[in-house]
């Protein structure tokens, strides 16, 4: 600590401290009474203080704690009449608290000691430059990090140790292997305290204070997450998670693009300099790791400026690559400052939430090449994910390319193309419309076909048109059909919204449509005007037939599924009547039909889980009257 005490020349003045939250936590006031001779010193405490400290200790912080505890020695040194403490100046408000990074706790406390006429010690240098520059005498005990620069959680990897695994009360685990070759293995068979994850967190945050390279990526109640250069921690506490946990990833392999056997067509669409690519696979195939190899690829190989968008930082690439975080917490604002930089090509890791896609496909449509990784159990999953983002027309301006990553290797590589056509399983010429097309690059073969259907934005597998029909079940719809009589319905029931509707393609121009017999004026209309206008609409033939008013034997139900969950929809006549509900010819529960006609199942339950499964599968949903 560089400081002397009687360099300030002002008589009591040096006995009266003002200590910040940094101080307080360093245990700054106690180093000076033990260096120096005072007598009786003052320590006026701001509220301020308390507040943050506070707010430490709620949000699960270890600083917190730390801080509250060196508070109760200061208070013990009182009691034995060895100093002064009492607390003065103003509490800060909720806004003041969560803006304390920007200064707003920090200028409260100036404020306490320059009314105090008192020294102000701090191990914050910010905090010291800007009390020096108010005129403030201000002690700055610089704290350097005192633990072992390699971190203590370090000895549990091994050299091909992707994560490890800690939890209260649970033996430490540890996946070891290469991408696409992992293994859950017992560290030991030690079981880890509460103690020991505390001495674990604590070493962290300090060299998150203190490291220039490890950064405090995200501090949540409950949740904190530290990159410290090439390793992510995670800390959890409760009431985030149920006991205190910590997970530490790193990447386990460094490789470059010669090490994929990119084939030539693949290398020659990367090197063409206007990039549009999706990195897809499930978690642990190697995704991230493809995306440093292409990242380097670009930044050293074709001589491009490369940025990345990370939230947190973990892909290991070369310094001439800039990693950029969230700015502000916002990662639109990171775009708006990437389009001034113009990077040729910038790393979008990971897409996940919606406002993800929209800023990979704005930066996209501006110019920027850009290399995006998704979460996918399918290549097409990747493409599908931004289809339901975006406009349907703008697909192949911002994905052209998309790499699906299984186990460490190259599985697959489509591209997407725009053409209008009839779509496949479909044979009128009156339903052309614009259809990507999602060929795969190297054998040219369609394997996925994306177009509207109505409002409904349709993805069909190429390759599964016509497999559900075999000599057993020729009357079982195909997957366009099931697609075309959904839409239908639902445009039926914008006409008639209580009728129970059946649809059913019985030709490439024409469906049958069946409800009960009281809706066929209405769906018909006055000299047959609204069905011709629904017929143009939808753009096939309509015939309509009658319902049975009360069915004998299990009945197909209509739904409607909205942000709330699914409502299974019955004619108004069974409104009090008891109904067990199948999907398919699995029973699945029994419930009575409200008064509205509906029977309501929220999201969240189990129940709602298994009925919007079987409407995603195309399985029926039906309902069969109970006698008793």
């Amino acid at each position: 600590m560089d400081y002397e005490i009687d360099d300030y020349g002002m008589g009591d003045l040096n006995k009266r401290f003002v200590p910040d939250t940094s101080a307080i936590i360093e245990g700054t006031i106690e180093e000076i009474l033990e260096k120096e001779d005072l007598e009786y010193p003052e320590i006026i405490i701001p509220e301020a203080v308390i507040a943050e400290l506070e707010h430490q200790a709620n949000n699960s912080r270890p600083t917190g704690f730390t801080g509250l505890e060196n508070l109760k020695k200061l208070h013990n040194l009182a009691n034995q009449e060895f100093l002064d403490i009492h607390f003065t100046g103003r509490r800060p408000n909720t806004s003041e608290i969560i803006d304390a990074r920007k200064g707003e706790i920090d200028a409260l406390i100036r404020d306490v000691a320059r009314d105090e006429g008192a020294i102000l010690v701090t191990s914050d240098k910010v905090q010291a430059e800007t009390a020096e520059a108010q005129g403030i005498p201000v002690i700055y005990n610089e704290q350097a990090f005192t633990g072992d620069k390699r971190l203590k959680i370090m000895d549990l990897f091994t050299p091909d140790t992707m994560s490890v695994h800690l939890k209260e009360n649970v033996v430490p685990f540890a996946k070891r292997g290469t991408p696409g070759h992992i293994k859950l293995v017992k560290i030991n068979n030690t079981k880890i305290t509460y103690d020991d994850l505390e001495m674990y967190a604590e070493e962290i945050l300090e060299k998150a204070s203190n490291d220039k390279r490890t950064y405090l990526e995200a501090d949540l109640k409950g949740a904190i997450v530290v990159q410290s250069q090439d390793l992510r921690i995670s800390i959890n506490r409760p009431p985030f998670s149920e006991a205190m946990e910590i997970t530490a990833v790193r990447p386990v392999a460094d490789v470059s693009l010669d090490d994929y056997n990119v084939d030539d067509d693949l290398l020659e669409r990367i090197s063409k300099g206007d990039h549009g690519i999706l990195i897809s696979g499930s978690p642990g195939a190697g995704k991230s790791t493809f995306a440093q190899a292409l990242a380097t690829y670009f930044s050293q190989d074709l001589s491009q400026i490369v940025k990345t968008m990370e939230s947190p930082r973990d892909l290991q690439v070369s310094d001439e690559i800039t990693q950029y975080s969230p700015l502000e917490g916002d990662m639109e604002k990171t775009a708006d400052i990437l389009l001034l930089v113009r990077p040729d090509v910038t790393i979008y890791d990971e897409l996940r939430k919606s406002y993800d896609f929209q800023i990979f496909a704005d930066m996209r449509l501006a110019g920027v090449g850009m290399v995006g990784v998704v979460h996918a159990t399918k290549p097409i999953d990747a493409i599908q994910r931004i289809a339901n983002r975006v406009e349907l027309g703008v697909i192949p301006s911002i994905v052209d390319t998309t790499i699906f990553i299984d186990e460490g290797h190259i599985s697959s590589v489509y591209e997407t193309r725009m053409t209008v056509k009839v779509p496949s399983g479909m044979q009128e010429q009156d339903l052309a419309r614009p259809v990507i097309e999602v060929r795969d690059l190297l054998s040219g073969d369609l394997k996925n076909e994306i177009y509207t259907y109505g409002e409904q934005t349709i993805v069909i597998d190429v390759d599964e048109i016509g497999k559900n029909k075999t000599n057993d079940d020729e009357n079982k719809s195909s997957p366009v059909d099931r697609i075309a009589e959904k839409q239908i319905i639902r445009e039926v029931k914008k006409v008639v919204p209580g009728a129970h509707v059946e649809a059913k393609i019985i030709s490439p121009d024409r469906v049958k449509v069946c409800l009960p017999e009281e809706y066929r004026p209405k769906i018909i209309g006055r000299g047959g005007k609204r069905i011709a206008e629904l017929e143009r609409h939808i753009g096939i033939n309509i015939t309509i037939d009658s319902l049975e008013d009360e069915p004998s034997d299990d009945f197909r139900v209509p739904y409607q599924v909205s942000r709330k969950g699914i409502n299974l929809e019955f004619p108004r006549d069974m409104v009090g009547m008891g109904f067990d509900i199948l999907a398919g010819d699995e029973y699945l529960f029994t419930a009575t039909v409200g008064k509205s006609g509906l029977i309501r199942l929220r999201r969240g339950l189990e129940l709602t889980d298994i009925l919007l499964d079987a409407v995603d599968e195309n399985v029926g949903i039906f309902a069969r009257r109970r006698n008793d």
